[in-house]
């Protein structure tokens, strides 16, 4: 069994009519794509085995930026014979590969390579855009052996699959005409977040970039906020069951993000502790790994797919219409002055040595508030400015609430601590959430305007 890994090259840029074609540069768009595709190609295995590239500057700018520290010289070979657009000379020098070669990989242009994998399986992608990837698996022994149509697509990720930051540009561009949302367009506002789960859903099942699960999330909550607030002005019960779903949605993603966030602050909280660090990651890498399967098993579920499909039907439903047509910004307006009410006296009746949990709550209060209050932004500019601020601060304990737990939890797996730098770690994040807790009490509630 053979598996070969087509890479298209990163954007190039066509800035100067001074270069050749093979001297081209990669521009700052396709600069900022490797990273990310490193990223997918690591975890798909393409740089275990050995990597071709063609002597085109662009292509090797590619490789540099992806290639990870471990990857040894001899794994990788320039070859005159990839600079080229033609994938009948691909198809003649893989079939004189050394067969010892169990997994390559090409660094290479189109439409070689999209053509290439025409060749090898029955149902190739239509398109190879740039900074995007084939894996074929080949149920031969020998490279000569190659022949049409005899692979499997294995893997085809392109950037928007593999980058949030990709992923958002397209979706800007589709977007770019949306108008200011108003209370009346809450319908529209909402069936747009439903479509954002839809479009990231395949970012969120991948889980090569953890901002598509972030912004997953918000699209979540902000959801159940706005539908909470219409269940509470309108009386209408049948958006109960659709809350619920909305709810244990998101539940299913915190682990997750959690290890997400962890992991993000880990160089800086082991700056000084490098094989402190080492462990940690490994350990949370793991975790992710089963989070992340078990988050994906979810999504690919029917029972998913039909509670969101429902909520879509009720959101176009003739009933959801005429409760909106009842909604008025008095009424959004009503449910935020409600909330904040509730959120003083909770913040009233903390201590200090309430419970975390009280805090997380009211955290998620303030969320759910802020949701209402981008219904009608004119009405709240100042107000939402204090909250986001607000929002940080009660974010930044949550995280060291988890991270506290987290730290307590890789110690009982990790019993020698000979130099104290786990227990260091442990009193420095205690320390910065007693102090995060002081400062929380010490504000007080918010005011309605």
């Amino acid at each position: 069994m053979k598996h070969l890994f087509l890479i298209r090259h990163a954007k190039s840029s066509w800035d100067s009519d001074n270069l050749s074609d093979k001297d081209r540069p990669l521009n700052p768009r396709g600069e900022e794509q490797l990273a990310p595709l490193g990223r997918a190609l690591r975890r798909y295995g393409a740089m275990t085995g050995e990597i071709h590239v063609s002597p085109a500057l662009r292509a090797q700018q590619t490789l540099k930026g992806i290639l990870p520290p471990s990857i040894g010289e001899a794994q990788i070979y320039t070859n005159p014979e990839l600079y080229t657009f033609d994938y009948r000379r691909l198809l003649q020098w893989l079939q004189n590969c050394d067969d010892q070669a169990q997994t390559l990989a090409i660094v290479g242009h189109n439409p070689a390579l999209l053509e290439l994998a025409a060749t090898l399986v029955p149902h190739a992608p239509f398109e190879l855009p740039t900074a995007s990837f084939i894996h074929i698996r080949l149920p031969i022994k020998h490279w000569r052996k190659l022949g049409k149509r005899e692979g499997r697509l294995e893997t085809f990720l392109t950037p928007v699959d593999f980058s949030f930051e990709a992923f958002n540009r397209k979706n800007q561009k589709r977007h770019k005409n949306a108008g200011k949302a108003t209370v009346k367009d809450t319908p529209s506002v909402l069936l747009g977040q439903a479509e954002s789960l839809a479009q990231l859903h395949r970012g969120v099942m991948l889980g090569l970039d953890d901002e598509f699960l972030h912004q997953y999330r918000i699209a979540l909550r902000r959801s159940r906020a706005v539908a909470e607030s219409l269940a509470e002005v309108t009386g209408n019960k049948s958006l109960k069951s659709h809350i619920s779903h909305l709810k244990r949605h998101a539940q299913a993603t915190s682990n997750l993000r959690d290890l997400h966030v962890f992991s993000q602050d880990l160089p800086q909280l082991c700056s000084d502790q490098p094989e402190l660090l080492k462990a940690l990651e490994q350990w949370v890498c793991a975790r992710v790994d089963k989070e992340q399967k078990k988050l994906a098993k979810r999504l690919a579920s029917k029972r998913y797919r039909q509670s969101l499909h429902s909520w879509e039907d009720e959101l176009q439903s003739r009933q959801f219409r005429k409760l909106i047509d009842k909604l008025s910004t008095r009424d959004i307006q009503k449910s935020v002055e409600h909330r904040l009410r509730m959120f003083n006296r909770k913040t009233a009746e903390l201590l200090h040595d309430s419970p975390d949990e009280d805090i997380h709550n009211l955290r998620k209060l303030l969320k759910r508030i802020r949701y209402l209050m981008e219904l009608d932004i004119d009405s709240w500019k100042s107000a939402l400015k204090t909250l986001r601020q607000r929002q940080d601060l009660y974010g930044r304990f949550q995280d060291l609430h988890v991270q506290i737990e987290l730290v307590k939890r890789f110690a009982s797996n990790y019993p020698e601590d000979p130099n104290g730098a786990l227990q260091a770690l442990l009193d420095h994040l205690i320390i910065k959430k007693d102090d995060t807790r002081r400062l929380i009490l010490s504000i007080g509630g918010l005011k309605a305007g």
